[in-house]
């Protein structure tokens, strides 16, 4: 029963369409980006806050909020740093039991405090998620496409599209093997990374506060385009309230 226990824990906060609060601190940094010498971070602060069925929308929604603290090189070689674009979209779980599903809009906002840092551009799209959970693992996938609609007019017409598909692979004691790579495509022009992880982590109980630790090494096996990450080290500490 410990281990079925720790095992649910495990799911629980690493399950997208998990319907409790949370607080995710979650940081990628690329040490070697391609055909060049510099590197990048991207430090991200994100919260979840789930939304009981009413009278106006008959299911749960999962409203998830990303801001990062991004750096990034500039021309004359240095490096700058500080809030990149906020991210925010609002999943409606239309199936809750056996295999999941989410699917709502969300709204990218120009809110990066310099140009290296984010696209100056207002953008919407849809987000997806099904996930299949079981007490061995957790599989699934995330797909986020957006398209700008305002903003800057200097700066180029942004396209994207990212697939995150994910398994977690749960042993005793709250230790889990994981792979998350998010590949990334910038439909605008034509370029994209797909990146392929291997990592593990550790699910456990603080009060009523799921905590999860986890690294996870990311490999970028194919990529088109200038900027693209080769290696990248995925790691963060998500915390699951009440739930």
């Amino acid at each position: 029963m410990h281990a079925q226990s720790a095992a649910d824990d495990a799911n629980k906060s690493n399950n997208p369409l998990n319907p409790a609060p949370s607080l995710n601190l979650q940081n990628y940094y690329s040490p070697r980006v391609y055909d060049t010498n510099v590197h990048t971070n991207d430090f991200l602060l994100r919260g979840t806050l789930p939304v009981l069925p009413n009278k106006l929308v008959g299911v749960p929604q999962i409203l998830r909020v990303t801001a990062p603290i991004s750096t990034r090189p500039q021309a004359d070689g240095s490096y700058t740093t500080g809030l990149g674009d906020i991210n925010v979209f609002d999943i409606f779980l239309l199936k809750e039991h056996g295999t999941q599903i989410g699917v709502g809009p969300l709204l990218t906002m120009p809110t990066a405090t310099s140009p290296e840092l984010g696209t100056g551009k207002w953008q919407a799209g849809l987000a997806a998620v099904v996930v299949d959970p079981s007490p061995a693992r957790l599989l699934g996938a995330l797909v986020q496409w957006q398209h700008s609609f305002a903003g800057q007019s200097a700066r180029p017409t942004v396209q994207t599209l990212t697939f995150q598909p994910f398994g977690i692979f749960n042993y005793p004691g709250g230790w889990y093997v994981r792979s998350t790579g998010v590949w990334t495509f910038n439909l605008q022009n034509d370029a994209y990374y797909i990146p392929v992880g291997l990592g593990f982590g550790k699910a456990w109980k603080e009060g009523k506060t799921i905590m999860n630790a986890f690294i996870e090494p990311q490999y970028s096996v194919a990529h088109h385009g200038p900027g693209q990450p080769q290696w990248t080290v995925f790691a963060g500490l998500n915390m699951t309230f009440g739930r």
